[in-house]
């Protein structure tokens, strides 16, 4: 049943899908891969208010693979983000990233929370390490080292 309602919600059915899972976040309410879909049904209708409580029911179960554990983190913390929320965010996003430090959406993500905190310093350090480990724009490359310096103190001036 939940294989059918995630195949409903990526075929673009995604009403239908939410209240699919909606029942089965009902009669499964310990079941973290069941919330955790049930939140992104939410999230992709615009319905982030309604999706937090099943990220965080998932994130506090067990059983999500690696994989769902990152795009609940994901999910979470940018849902929080784009609801005002910027602490929460910042504390989600920042824990998934240390987490799972390979993840860039997450350091993007919490790029921008930090931005919104006012956390500029921070929140650039982020995106330019990003833009020095992740760009094929070749002038991008050929200053790699130069922008990976400045990532660390753009204050530096010399």
């Amino acid at each position: 049943m939940l294989a059918a309602a995630v195949r409903l919600r990526t075929e673009g059915h995604r009403e239908e899908a939410r209240q699919r899972l909606l029942s089965l976040s009902v009669d499964f309410p310990a079941d973290a891969e069941i919330a955790y879909q049930t939140a992104w049904a939410h999230d992709v209708l615009g319905l982030e208010a309604e999706a937090v409580p099943f990220y965080e029911r998932s994130l506090a179960g067990t059983g999500l693979s690696e994989e769902d554990h990152r795009g609940a983190l994901r999910g979470l913390g940018s849902t929080y983000r784009v609801l005002g929320q910027y602490d929460k965010a910042v504390e989600v996003l920042r824990a998934g990233a240390g987490q799972f430090p390979d993840d860039g959406a997450l350091r993007t993500f919490l790029a921008m929370a930090l931005f919104n905190t006012g956390e500029h310093h921070e929140a650039m350090r982020l995106l330019l390490q990003l833009l020095a480990a992740g760009s094929t724009d070749p002038s991008v490359r050929q200053y790699r080292a130069a922008i990976e310096h400045y990532a660390r103190d753009l204050n530096e001036t010399v």
